[in-house]
C-alpha cells in the first residue's frame, strides 16, 4: 500500500483535501479506545512507523513487543528533536510513548471502550 492509499483509508479523503485535518481529528479524538486513536492519529507518520519499524519488528518479536518497541522508537524520534533544540539529552518522550504503548496493549486486552462511558 502506498502512502496516498493509506491516508485515504485512514482519513476517508485524499492527501491534501481540505477535509483531511477535520477527518483526522474527528476519527482520532472520537475513537473508542487508545488503539483506534493511534490508528488514525498522524497517518503520515503512522504509515512510515508501520512500514519501516513495526512490520520488520513483528517478524522478529511477538506483536505486543513489536508494538512497544515501535512506540519507544517514536518517542526516541521526538526526543531527538527536543534534544537538538534544547541542547541536552532527554528521554521524556521515549518513556511517555512506552506508557502509551502499554495503555494500548492493556486497554485492547481488556476490550475497553470509551464510547460506553461517554456516548
Amino acid at each position: 500500500m502506498f502512502l496516498t492509499d493509506y491516508i485515504k483509508k485512514r482519513n476517508g479523503v485524499s492527501i491534501g483535501s481540505p477535509r483531511s485535518l477535520r477527518n483526522n481529528l474527528y476519527r482520532s479524538l472520537g475513537s473508542k479506545n487508545f488503539s483506534t486513536f493511534w490508528k488514525y492519529w498522524n497517518p503520515i507518520f503512522g504509515y512510515y512507523l508501520g512500514k519501516f519499524i513495526f512490520k520488520p519488528l513483528k517478524n522478529i518479536f511477538p506483536v505486543a513487543i513489536a508494538l512497544l518497541l515501535t512506540f519507544i522508537f517514536c518517542g526516541l524520534i521526538h526526543d531527538s528533536v527536543t534534544t537538538a533544540f534544547r541542547g541536552k539529552v532527554s528521554l521524556f518522550f521515549s518513556i511517555w510513548f512506552l506508557f502509551m504503548g502499554l495503555a494500548v496493549l492493556i486497554t485492547k486486552s481488556l476490550k475497553h471502550n470509551f464510547q460506553n462511558e461517554f456516548g
